[in-house]
């Protein structure tokens, strides 16, 4: 897949994903995002996706890549999980 086209591919995916909880919304009040949790969420998924492409273009080894992108997916798991829930407990989640 050329560069390019796997960049349009990691826009497109964080646009469903934050689409999810868009149409949710429509069809229940147990989904209640602020422009605020959209703005974040954005942030996050467009970031992340961002940073994994940059880590596919700058290293050369697959082991390296596979690795770095493996990294990236973590901290954007932990981040969303003590965003969601404070699974950490730290302030940066209003705990």
């Amino acid at each position: 897949m050329g560069n390019s086209k796997r960049l349009i591919f990691l826009i497109a995916a964080a646009a469903v994903l934050l689409a999810i909880p868009a149409i949710a919304m429509i069809f229940t009040a147990e989904v209640n995002w602020t422009a605020l949790d959209f703005v974040v969420g954005g942030v996050l998924l467009f970031g992340t996706g961002i940073l994994c492409e940059l880590a596919l273009r700058l290293l050369q080894k697959t082991s390296h890549r596979m690795i770095a992108c493996a990294v990236i997916l973590l901290a954007l798991f932990i981040i969303w999980a003590e965003l969601a829930v404070g699974i950490v407990g730290t302030p940066f989640a209003g705990s």
